[in-house]
């Protein structure tokens, strides 16, 4: 309406625009869907390979905050605050890493999976030259990349080892810089391999490793991965145990935060590189989702992480610098 004041000017009264009250609800609504199954943590077909794709949602919640505080509606606002503020709670630990409290000698890990053994060898090996791990745990280990890593001089620098290579995905194998003690596999028997050894590190520190490849998750074979992840040990007094390879699963998943539950950390989350991304590495896109992971009994500490790429295969490589507790 218009309206003319006494000087003659005349003057329109100005409008505040709103968001539509549905179009924010379309928005709010999903977000807050996904906050509830993860918190409940839902594992089934379908949500097992979505849920890793929450600190996107959690991101997104923000636009849908924005467009719900521009509808001036308190149900959809209230609705869009308490979502983000649940994703926030638990996405963003990640980013912030925790104060190193244990003083023992440092352990070094390196894993990395090959894809059916096309890793290029000659990058593996020169991370080994440059990060100097104590460990290389590889998965989708085949005879062809044993050869290729050896000619490129692995057993050189790591000249111990426990392999079990084959021409599938199910091949995997430790190599060490110390003398390994074989333990019985883990996970399920239509799983991959899953070598699980014991070694000693020259100050005297005992350390069971085991390096994980589950199946991933997608149709009949989720229950072969929650198998497998539910067949990892649990941390003991006396021993330091250590998980380290490609978990098929992230933070997200309930099953894989079963694990941490049984003692363990998780390297990355421990120093704030939990959102740095390993799957899938070397496509036109950067890779999108943390599937790898090194977990370490929670007595001991994650000083590093970082993550590298290696030509040719489809996950990056994961180095995890950890500290022992002392003796």
């Amino acid at each position: 309406m218009t309206q003319v004041d006494v000087g003659g000017v005349v003057t329109v009264p100005r409008r505040r625009w709103r968001v539509p009250g549905p179009l924010a609800w379309i928005a709010v609504a999903p977000c807050a869907v996904w906050a509830l199954v993860r918190l409940t943590g839902v594992d089934g077909p379908v949500i097992t390979e979505l849920i890793t794709g929450t600190p996107y949602v959690a991101l997104f919640s923000l636009v849908a905050l924005l467009l719900a505080l521009g509808t001036r509606r308190r149900p959809v606002i209230a609705v869009g605050a308490a979502t983000c503020v649940l994703m926030a709670f638990m996405v963003l630990p990640r980013a912030f890493g925790d104060t190193p409290t244990a003083t023992g000698p440092s352990l070094r890990i390196l894993t990395v999976n090959l894809f059916f053994g096309r890793g290029d060898a000659h990058t593996v090996v020169e991370l080994v030259r440059r990060l100097r791990p104590d460990i290389l745990n590889t998965q989708e280990l085949d005879p062809r990349a044993v050869e290729a890593l050896d000619a490129a001089g692995l057993g050189r620098l790591m000249p111990y080892g426990h392999l079990e290579p084959e021409y599938s995905a199910s091949g995997s194998g430790v190599y060490s810089r110390y003398p390994l003690t074989k333990l019985p596999d883990l996970g399920p028997s239509d799983g991959h391999h899953m070598p699980h050894v014991r070694f000693s590190l020259p100050s005297g520190q005992t350390v069971e490793l085991v390096d994980v490849h589950t199946m991933a998750p997608l149709g009949p074979d989720v229950a072969t991965w929650r198998e497998a992840l539910r067949s990892l040990p649990p941390t003991v007094p006396g021993t330091i145990r250590v998980l380290a390879g490609d978990f098929n699963a992230s933070l997200d998943h309930a099953s894989l935060r079963d694990v941490l539950d049984r003692g363990y950390l998780d390297a990355a989350d421990a120093t704030g590189a939990g959102l740095r991304t390993t799957w899938p590495a070397n496509r036109r896109l950067p890779p999108l989702i943390t599937i790898d992971h090194v977990l370490v009994d929670r007595r001991a500490s994650a000083v590093d992480v970082s993550v590298h790429d290696v030509p040719d295969t489809d996950h990056r490589a994961l180095f995890a610098e950890l500290r022992l507790p002392a003796r």
